[in-house]
This record gives structure tokens, sequence and C-alpha cells, in this order.
């Protein structure tokens, strides 16, 4: 069975303790402190692994630890750091936090290595702690404490086509013919239980990558079956194409199976329907020769609303072509760019202390201008992009469920007065 979701514990190393101890010499009856650092925990860092297809190997191992630093040693000896532990993943693997599904980190496009628990850093030695009026510190630091977390693994294929349909539809048998995958295809219903990846060389064109994701059912949006397990593999698509059984073989209602699918898509997500839709109407090699009604119906229902429908025969062959340069010709239109899932969840603030202090107060010297400050606030700025508008709606939330938004209405603020927080600038609107 294709792998595509674990369930997985993470934990990055502990710190080494600070060393307490004093030199020791010959003639000299009380040296000074000489405790060293300790070193800082292992990160845990997940990188890409082209040569990986799947998460497999996460359903054996389930637990992975970073390992700790060690302690400082007498003569201001540092202790050793503890060894980062990376974590292979295939290309289009979405880490998310288990409790909330919220993304830490997409492994796509150019992220390609990403730390996502930092190590614990090592604890200083009593040779900081000596002063004039301390000259015998007998206390260190101790390191600081690892950070762990469960996280769900979820393998989202990256193609630039998603091939949709009902079971038995013809799909794996279009995807032998156009691209060169080699799907296992027979007349039973799913045949495909692993999303097919293949790619469509065009004369004279880059071609694209299509992706088979197998037969959906109604019901999927809901876990029915595998649904969620299918589902997910479409959201990075950019085009989508239905295959119907134009010719009824199986007696299915071609125009209700479009319907139910693209039920089944918004109920699961959505933005899936906003994404370029055309019709394959397969097995044409079945209808009755001069009996086009079957298609002129399909065509009727949905070209108004601008999808456009395709008759092809898997098997013959038959508008193939015509349908492919059109698909083709859809993704030229639309940004090249691989769907990459957005940051929402920062373990780095997670494991901040929430208590920590920030201030919001009115400029002394500028109405309607309110400040913002505090190094809690500082690292969520540098932790998130405000370009996006997923980005900034994040910070927003974040400004609200810490009380911000709310000592902002308390000192007075307005529609349309300015809130500044370390050079950004914001208007305020409630």
């Amino acid at each position: 069975m294709f792998a595509d979701s674990a369930k997985i514990f993470i934990k990055s190393g502990k710190g080494g303790d600070g060393h307490v101890s004093f030199r020791r010499e010959l003639f000299v009856a009380a040296g000074g402190p000489d405790g060293g650092d300790g070193g800082c925990g292992g990160d845990i860092i997940f990188e890409v692994d082209r040569g990986l297809n799947t998460l497999t190997d996460f359903r054996h191992i389930r637990k992975y630890v970073a390992k700790s630093g060690e302690e400082g040693g007498k003569k201001n000896m540092h202790g050793k750091d503890g060894e980062d532990l990376v974590i292979k993943v295939p290309e289009g693997t979405v880490i998310k936090e288990a409790e909330s599904g919220k993304v830490i980190a997409d492994m796509s496009g150019e992220n390609l290595r990403e730390t996502i628990l930092k190590g614990g850093r090592g604890g200083k030695g009593n040779s900081h702690y000596a002063t004039a009026t301390m000259q015998v510190p007998k206390y260190a630091q101790p390191g600081q404490a690892a950070k762990e977390l469960w996280v769900t693994l979820e393998l989202k294929v990256i193609a630039d086509v998603g091939l949709v349909g009902f079971p038995n539809v013809g799909k794996s048998t279009f995807l032998s013919r156009v691209t060169n995958a080699r799907p296992k295809v027979a007349n039973y219903h799913f045949t495909t239980i692993n999303p097919n990846l293949g790619v469509v060389d065009l004369d004279g064109h880059n071609g694209f990558v299509i992706a088979d994701i197998p037969g959906l059912i109604e019901g999927a949006s809901e876990g029915v079956g595998l649904g969620h397990e299918f589902l997910k593999h479409i959201e990075r698509t950019k085009v989508i194409i239905h295959m119907v059984d134009a010719a009824s073989v199986e007696g299915r209602d071609p125009i209700a199976d479009i319907n139910t699918i693209n039920a089944e898509l918004e109920a699961y997500n959505p933005e899936l329907l906003k994404k370029p839709q055309v019709i394959a109407a397969n097995k044409t090699d079945a209808i009755y020769d001069g009996d086009e009604s079957c298609i002129d119906l399909i065509k009727a229902e949905f070209e108004p609303k601008g999808i456009k429908v395709f008759p092809i025969s898997a098997v013959s062959g038959r508008g193939l072509k015509e349908l492919l340069y059109a698909v083709n010709d859809m993704l030229k239109n639309l940004d090249d760019k691989p769907v990459v899932f957005e940051k929402e969840y920062f373990p780095e603030m997670y494991n901040d202390n929430p208590n920590e202090p920030y201030t919001v107060s009115k400029a002394d010297d500028e109405d309607g201008v309110f400040l913002i400050e505090g190094p809690r606030i500082e690292r969520m700025l540098g932790y998130t992009n405000l370009e996006s508008e997923k980005g900034f709606m994040f910070f927003q939330n974040f400004m609200k469920d810490n009380g911000i938004l709310k000592e902002l209405e308390e000192l007075g603020i307005q529609d349309g007065d300015t809130v500044r927080i370390y050079g950004h600038e914001f208007d305020y609107y409630k």
C-alpha cells in the first residue's frame, strides 16, 4: 500500500549543563572558577531526498530524538554539542502540527532542508559568574530544555494536472496512453490505489506532469473509503481533468458523476473549485456510430459554465491530442511555480514563554499612532510572511489571541489610526 501519511514524535536535544569547578594548582590554595559551558543540543532537521517516493519508513519508526549536548568540564572545557538528527522525506511532504493540523513546513519547491526544532542552548559554567564580590561561585547555568512535538507528515504529489473521476472510467488507460507511466489497468473497481504520475511530452512544447488520482466515491470528503487519502493530492495541481464514461457502459450518468465529484472537492476544500477544469468524455469508441447525443448533453450542461468538453477514447486515441494541447495552453496562462503551502505554525513561538512582557502605548508626539513592542512580538514578525494573505491573517490572529487588539481598543484606537510595530505600519480597522 502506498504510504502517504504518518504521525511521528520529534524531540530536539537538551542543552548540556554548565559545570562547577575550581582551579587546582600547586602552591595555589584556592584557584578561581574554571567550570566550562555545556554543549548545545542537536536540532531536528527535515531534508528532501528525491530518491524517496513514499512515507513507508515512518510507519515502522515513530520516534525521532536528537542527541543532547554534553555537560561542560573542568579547565573551562566546553561540552560537546549534540549531533543533529536529519530526517529524510520525499519531495512534496507537508509537515503539520498534529493537534491543530497547521502547516509547519512544506518540503517542496526551493525548500529542500528546514530546521523544525532547535536544540536547547548549553548552560554557562561557573567561570561566567565570578565577580568582585562573588569570587567563588558555586553554581552554573543548567542547559536549556529540549523541545518536543507530535507532527503529521502528508505526502501531496507535485503535478501540474490532476486526473479525477469515478472508478473504472478509464483514467489508468488514459495515463498509460499519453505519458510514460505504466499503471496497472484492469476492468474492476478501485484498480488504482496509488497516485500515478506521468510526464506528457508534446511536440514543440515543454509538456507537463499529470497525476492519476485514485477513483473517488461519494462521501470521499467525509473520509468514506480512502477519500481523504486521495483528495489531498489534488491540492497541488493547477488544472483538473474530469474523466467520465460518456457511453454509460456501466449505467452511470456522466453529468451526475461530474457534479458529485465537484461537490466532494468543494466539501474537502472550496479552493479546489477555483482551479480550471476540463472534461474528458471517455469511451466514445463504445458509442454507436452517429449517436453523439450523450456528448451533446454533457456539453450543454457544462460548456455554458466555462468548462470545455473533449470527446475522447483512451483505447483508440481519438481526441487525445486536442485535449492535451488545450490543457497545455491553460497551464501557460497560470503561474509556473509549484503550489507550496504557507507556514501556519511556528514551533519557536509555541515554546516561548507566553507571559513574556510586551507594551502597547500611544505615541507621545503623533496623534492616532500606537506602538507595540516586546521581544516575542519582534520574533513573530521575523517568522511571518506579511506579504501573503494567510501570513497576515496568522499575525492578526496572534495579536488577537494574546490580547493585544483588546489593549489597543482600551487605549481608544479608532478606525484609520496607525499601529507601528518595529518598522512596520498598519492601518487599524475593526
